[in-house]
């Protein structure tokens, strides 16, 4: 916004010269619309988000909507660059009007753009004011058809004191909790209860000796059934210790410097054992070994110029760039060879190599390599974090790089081929439209309709349309730690206070992830849901996405209005692999690794499944994941060889075979099976 002697100016020469006013409005539908001078009556109530006054006169117009729609106003025109407008829009009559929208600066520059809902043959009034500038412009007026807001959210109290921070169960009955830190008094959790409801308890700890001002971390570290909390401050990292109940909470601060920013819970070694990782901002990047009794031991990334003192021989290549810029590191199974990879967002300005986004592929040996650069994932844009999910639901993870500064790139979306090759579709996908950034960036499906969902960009719900595109919905809620903290199956946020999923008519299943020969909390575990209409709806078990929140342990999975899941297959760090094909919908269950479990060792018993059977366009193999090779034959009713080829994602694709009856040979690292299937 301005203010110029000018316009001052320009107002008091223009008082004589109204040329319309409420009763004389010029009537308006779609299109482009010029006003030449704003000389009119005033307006009548200041509905643009600023409040302020300062107006002499309006330009006024009415619009009577054909059927129901989205109407968008918009002045942010080339032709109108270098003018301030300022617009209003009221519903009622003449003499008693209500605001309905109104803005003044959310369009370039100084232009304007709203949008509001009206309905069939309802008449609203829209004036243009001459707060900033008299001078002539053109708007439109955009019809849109109206999409009803998926979800909605209502705010609730959060109890207790301090900060919130966490959404995520610490008491060992898998319902989430609220975790708040106050730097008085310590910990606050408000405990979930069976009926939904919290009750607010303080434990009495000591604040901890680094308040976690960048980013909180649950876990539980010492296996005893209840999660540990991670603290990562500006000058170093303490853990909390749950006790034997989970009532009370040791602290364990380590001596060594660290400008903390995300840390990750996950099996770095996959030994079995939960560490620690946390993003260094100034220095390469830090983390805990833990011995399996829940010691653990500091380890700074090497440096190839070896300039730390007295660096450990046996550091890990997790980011070793000297002056640091690690923000947002989230593990995830980008190639789906199941082990846990990890992605850094990085945030650091100029030519710096630490404002290079890294990609560390796990090579499954207990090293990995750095492969951002030849994945095109190696972008200078500076982010705080980024979402990794499967928003196409074909079995891999997807990610989108969300822009804290569009100095040096902007919003990124970036679809995986199932062989962790990463192809740009940002153009077209809706996200490119959004023009507000942020720090935190995560996916979930909030409205359960099967798709994942984008939270981030500054506070913006993008609904996944489940084809790699999203839908920008209006909403007031914040970024925030993720949970269902009613059990009532919706997805809710934590932030200054808790927003209530509303929910909806879909269904839902919530899994808690329970391993036995991996991590207690089954933390790097992937999990694919088969479905007839859906696809294959895809979670992993994390601890820290985004960037400062902790978000739930569970995993949540919206069913839209499927009736029946196919299958649930669960992919467990050790390599143990579960399948469950009798599993209810719009429940909570228990999933404990090996309930099912083979291995390859046993796969001449193992019960492969194929389905759907009839098939229409395609057969999903379902059968463990860590076979090296998965090879198909297809033959015909007489014998004669159809089709061929490798498995991609458990996906063979028969949209090309003729309807009829087909016996499916599959080849996995020399042991054959073979099922017989219908194309329909």
């Amino acid at each position: 916004m301005r203010i110029t002697l000018l316009s001052f100016l320009t107002l008091a020469c223009s008082v004589a010269f109204a040329q319309n006013s409420c009763d004389e409005a010029l009537a308006i539908q779609a299109g482009n619309h010029t006003v030449d001078f704003v000389d009119g009556e005033i307006p009548a109530m200041i509905c643009a988000n600023n409040g302020w006054g300062g107006t002499a006169h309006g330009e006024w117009y009415t619009y009577t909507a054909p059927m129901q729609y989205t109407v968008t106003l918009n002045s942010s025109l080339e032709e109108n660059f270098g003018i301030d407008t300022r617009v209003h829009v009221y519903t009622g009559t003449c003499g008693a009007f209500e605001c309905l929208a109104g803005d003044d600066d959310a369009g370039e520059g100084y232009l304007s753009t709203t949008s509001f809902l009206v309905e069939e043959g309802q008449t609203v009034y829209i004036v243009w004011d001459d707060r900033w500038d008299s001078d002539g412009f053109v708007f439109e007026l955009i019809e849109s058809e109206y999409v009803p807001e998926p979800i909605t959210f209502t705010p609730v109290t959060n109890p207790g004191s301090g900060s919130n921070r966490g959404m995520v169960d610490m008491n060992g009955d898998y319902l989430d909790d609220v975790v708040k830190i106050s730097e008085s008094d310590g910990i606050h959790i408000s405990y979930q209860n069976a009926d939904g409801s919290l009750t607010p308890t303080p434990i009495g700890n000591t604040p901890g000796t680094n308040f976690p001002y960048w980013s909180l971390t649950v876990g539980d570290i010492d296996g005893n059934g209840y999660n540990d909390l991670i603290y990562g401050g500006g000058s170093g990292v303490t853990f909390m210790f749950a006790n034997e109940d989970g009532t009370a909470y040791t602290e364990q601060t380590t001596d060594e410097y660290v400008f903390c920013q995300r840390g990750n819970c996950v099996d770095i070694n996959n030994d079995g054992h939960l560490d620690v990782f946390m993003c260094h901002d100034v220095q390469p990047n830090v983390y805990y070994l833990n011995d399996g009794e829940g010691n653990l031991s500091f380890y700074q990334v090497l440096l190839e110029e070896n300039e730390l003192a007295e660096p450990h021989p046996d550091t890990l290549a997790l980011g070793n760039t000297p002056n640091g810029g690690n923000y947002g590191s989230i593990w995830v199974d980008y190639d789906h060879d199941g082990d846990t990879d990890m992605f850094i967002a990085k945030c650091r300005g100029g030519g710096s190599p630490a404002k290079i986004n890294q990609l560390h592929r796990n090579n499954g040996d207990g090293t990995y390599t750095s492969v951002g650069e030849e994945l095109d994932l190696d972008d200078p844009v500076q982010t705080w974090s980024s979402a990794w999910g499967d928003f196409d639901n074909d079995g891999d993870l997807d990610v989108f790089i969300g822009a804290s500064s569009f100095s040096d790139g902007s919003h990124k979306l970036l679809m995986n081929d199932g062989a962790g090759n990463f192809t740009d579709v940002t153009a077209g996908s809706g996200v490119e439209g959004v023009t507000s950034t942020g720090i935190e960036n995560v996916t979930h499906d909030f409205d359960n309709d099967g798709y994942l969902d984008l939270l981030g960009m500054g506070n913006k719900l993008l609904i996944g349309n489940g084809d790699m595109t999203f839908t920008v919905v209006s909403s007031d809620v914040d970024n925030g730690a993720i949970g269902d903290v009613n059990n009532d199956g919706f997805l809710d946020v934590l932030n200054s206070s808790i927003m209530m999923n509303d929910g909806n008519e879909n269904n839902y299943i919530k899994l808690n992830m329970l391993g036995t020969q991996s991590n207690l909390n089954g933390i790097g575990a992937m999990v694919h849901i088969y479905t007839e209409n859906l696809g294959v709806l895809t979670r992993q078990v994390r601890s820290g996405d985004g960037f400062r929140y902790m978000s739930s342990l569970n995993l949540h999975f919206g069913l839209g209005q499927e009736t029946v899941i196919d299958s649930l297959v669960v992919d467990w760090p050790s390599g143990m692999h579960d399948v469950f094909t009798d599993v209810d919908m719009n429940t909570t269950t228990n999933v404990v690794e090996g309930s099912t479990s083979t291995s390859v060792a046993d796969v001449e018993q193992f019960d492969v499944v194929v389905f759907p059977n009839p098939a229409t366009d395609k057969l999903i193999v379902d059968t463990p994941s860590q076979f090296q090779s998965m090879k198909y034959n297809i033959f015909d009713i007489q014998g004669r060889m159809v089709d061929q080829g490798n498995v991609p994602q458990k996906i063979i694709n028969v949209s090309t075979l003729e309807s009829g009856q087909y016996i499916l040979q599959l080849d996995f690292d020399g042991n054959v099976i073979e099922k017989s299937f219908v194309k329909q």
